[in-house]
C-alpha cells in the first residue's frame, strides 16, 4: 500500500478489531535504529490502544533485517497469534540493498506459507533516509501502526 495514498495520521480506531486476549511477537532489527524504534513505537501504541496487554506482547531484537527471518521463525515456535517483523533497509551504492530486501521478503513469505503464525512484513525498503523518516512517524504516518492493524486482522482469521 502506497504511503502517499494512505496516510495513517487520520486513522479511525473504531474500524479496527479489538486486540484483547491476542498475543503478539515482535522482531525488531537494530540496523537503522532511529527508524525501527519509531516503527516499534507506532506498532506498540496501536496494539495497546486496541486492548492488547503488555504481558501478551514480546519484543526481541536482531542485528539487521536479514536476521528478521530467523527471529520470526523462533517466535513461531511460541504461542503467538501473529508476529510482526520490523526492519529498515535504505538503498546504498551497492547491490547489497537488493539482496537483503529480496532475501528478507522471501524468507518472511516462506514463514507465512509453512509456519504456525502469520508474520507481518513491516520492513521499510527506501531509497533514502528521508523516505524512511516520512514512513516511520513522519508526513506519511507510521507503517508500524499499519503492521499492528494487519497483525490484529490476521490473528482473527
Amino acid at each position: 500500500m502506497s504511503s502517499s495514498n494512505n496516510n495513517l495520521s487520520f486513522l479511525d480506531l473504531g474500524n479496527i478489531p479489538s486486540a484483547k486476549n491476542l498475543k503478539f511477537g515482535i522482531v525488531v532489527s537494530k540496523w537503522n535504529k532511529q527508524i525501527t524504534d519509531n516503527l516499534l513505537k507506532g506498532c506498540l501504541d496501536l496494539l495497546l490502544q486496541k486492548g492488547a496487554s503488555k504481558n501478551d506482547i514480546e519484543v526481541i531484537y536482531v542485528p539487521g533485517s536479514f536476521e528478521l527471518v530467523y527471529g520470526c521463525k523462533v517466535m513461531q515456535d511460541k504461542s503467538f497469534n501473529a508476529i510482526i517483523a520490523i526492519g529498515s533497509v535504505i538503498k546504498g551504492e551497492t547491490k547489497h540493498f537488493d539482496f537483503i530486501c529480496n532475501s528478507t521478503s522471501i524468507g518472511i513469505k516462506d514463514l507465512n506459507v509453512s509456519g504456525k503464525s502469520p508474520v507481518i512484513f513491516c520492513v521499510l525498503t527506501d531509497d533514502n533516509l528521508q523516505q524512511s523518516i516520512d514512513r516511520s512517524g513522519g508526513k506519511y504516518g507510521n507503517k508500524g501502526t499499519e503492521a499492528a492493524i494487519a497483525a490484529i486482522e490476521m490473528s482473527l482469521i
